[in-house]
C-alpha cells in the first residue's frame, strides 16, 4: 500500500497566514498540519509515502528531511489542481494507493476504514458543503461528486482522502482529483462512500482556532520547562524544554507551549491555546482559544481570545481582542464568522490596541490606542493609525 500526500498548494483562502508558508506547514498544537497527516498514515501501517510539493517547496522539503520516516518527494511545477498533483506522482505508484490532502487533519481510525476497500472515499457531513466536493450516494456507493457547487444538494462532502486501485490512474487528465474519480465511476467501476471519524479542514484563517482545539484534545501532560512553585496547571498541558513559567500563573489544559518561551507572572493561559517556541508573554495577560506562532511577543495586561497570531509578531501592552459574530468579507464573498483576530507575520502594534473581528496582513504597523476591525489583509507592510 502506498500513500500520496498532496502538499503543493498555498491555501489562498487562509491568507495572510500562507503568504510566507504553505497551508500544510501552518502549526496547530505546535506541529505543522502535514505532520499529523504523515503520523496518521504511518500509524495505519503505511511506510511507502510520496509527498507532492509545489508552493514554497523548499520549506516543505526541509520539514520532510527532519522526519525519521524516509519519504519520496515529487514537485508539481504549477499548482493547477489536485488531479494534476496526483499525475506528477503517478510514475512512482505501482499498486493500490491512498491519496490524502496534506493540509487537513485526519485520524488514523478513518484511514484504517478505507484501506480494505478497492476504491473508496472518506466522507463527512459538513454545515458548509459548498466549500468542498459534495458527494451523492446510493446504497453506500458514490454516484456523483460535485466540486464546490453554489447550491449543494447534500451536506455530505469529500474529505479528499481516496483509496484507489492502480488502474484508476488511467483516468488522469483532469485538473481536479474529484474529476478523476468521477471519470473512474463513469467507466463502470464502484467507489464506496466510507464515513470518516475525526476530520477537519481550516477553510478560513479563523478556523485554525477550532482545528487547534481539536488537535490539543489529544495532548498528554509533559512538563520539561521550569515552573515557579506558585504556578498552577490544570488538565493536560505540554511545556517545552527551556521554557519558564512565572509565579502565580495559571494554565488550564489542553494547552501546548513550545520551547524557550518566557511566560511572565500572573498570566492565565488556556484552554485551547498553543504557543510556539521562543514566545514572550507579559505579566497579567490572559490568552484563551488561540494559536500563537513562533517568536511572538505579547505585552503585559493583554487579553487574547479566538485569535491566530502570526510568526514574529509583537503586540504592545494592554492589547485586547474582541470576539464578534457577523458576516465577514473573504476573497470576493461574505461568509458568516465568529472570531476575534487573525494577525499575520511580523506585525508591530503599539500599546492599547483593540482588535475586533479583523484580519491583519503581514508586516503591518499599528499605532497605539487604535481600534482595528475588518479586513486589512491586503495591506501588507502598511501603517494603521
Amino acid at each position: 500500500m502506498q500513500a500520496v500526500i498532496l502538499a503543493a498548494g498555498e491555501g489562498k483562502r487562509v491568507r495572510p497566514l500562507t503568504r510566507g508558508r504553505p497551508k500544510a506547514l501552518l502549526p496547530v498544537g505546535n506541529r505543522p498540519i502535514l505532520w499529523y497527516v504523515i503520523d496518521a498514515v504511518v500509524r495505519a501501517g503505511i511506510r511507502d509515502v510520496v509527498v507532492v510539493v509545489g508552493y514554497r517547496k523548499e520549506q516543505v522539503m526541509r520539514f520532510l528531511g527532519s522526519l525519521d520516516l524516509p519519504v519520496r518527494v515529487v514537485v508539481q511545477p504549477h499548482q493547477v489542481g489536485t488531479g494534476d498533483a496526483l499525475c506528477c506522482a503517478a510514475h512512482l505508484l505501482t499498486d493500490h494507493f491512498l491519496v490524502l490532502p496534506g493540509d487537513n487533519y485526519i485520524d488514523t481510525a478513518s484511514i484504517a476504514r478505507v484501506l480494505g476497500e478497492t476504491a473508496a472515499v472518506l466522507v463527512k457531513e459538513h454545515p458548509s458543503p459548498s466549500n468542498f466536493g459534495v458527494v451523492l450516494t446510493c446504497g453506500g456507493l458514490v454516484t456523483e461528486i460535485l466540486e464546490k457547487p453554489v447550491a449543494a444538494p447534500s451536506f455530505l462532502v469529500s474529505t479528499g482522502v481516496f483509496s484507489l486501485p492502480h488502474e484508476a490512474l488511467s483516468c488522469l487528465g483532469s485538473p481536479e482529483l474529484t474529476d478523476v474519480v468521477r471519470d473512474y465511476i463513469r467507466t463502470g467501476r464502484e467507489v464506496t462512500a466510507v464515513p470518516a471519524g475525526e476530520w477537519a479542514d481550516a477553510i478560513y484563517p479563523w478556523d485554525f482556532v477550532a482545528l487547534n482545539r481539536l488537535v490539543l484534545s489529544k495532548v498528554h501532560q509533559e512538563v520539561r520547562g521550569e515552573m515557579s512553585r506558585e504556578a498552577v496547571i490544570y488538565g493536560n498541558v505540554t511545556i517545552g524544554e527551556g521554557t519558564s513559567i512565572g509565579p502565580f500563573t495559571v494554565i488550564s489544559g489542553p494547552v501546548a507551549i513550545g520551547e524557550d518561551c518566557d511566560i511572565g507572572p500572573h498570566v492565565v493561559i488556556g484552554p485551547g491555546v498553543s504557543i510556539g517556541p521562543g514566545c514572550r508573554v507579559g505579566s497579567f495577560t490572559c490568552i484563551t482559544d488561540s494559536v500563537v506562532m513562533e517568536g511572538v511577543e505579547v505585552g503585559p495586561f493583554s487579553h487574547l481570545c479566538h485569535a491566530v497570531i502570526g510568526q514574529g509578531t509583537r503586540l504592545g501592552d494592554h492589547t485586547g481582542v474582541v470576539v464578534e459574530s457577523r458576516p465577514f468579507p473573504c476573497r470576493g464573498s461574505v461568509v458568516p464568522a465568529t472570531f476575534g483576530a487573525v494577525i499575520g507575520d511580523e506585525v508591530r502594534s503599539g500599546p492599547a490596541v483593540t482588535f475586533a473581528q479583523c484580519v491583519v496582513g503581514n508586516s503591518v504597523a499599528i499605532r497605539g490606542h487604535t481600534l482595528v476591525n475588518g479586513d486589512i489583509a491586503r495591506k501588507d507592510g502598511s501603517t494603521v493609525v
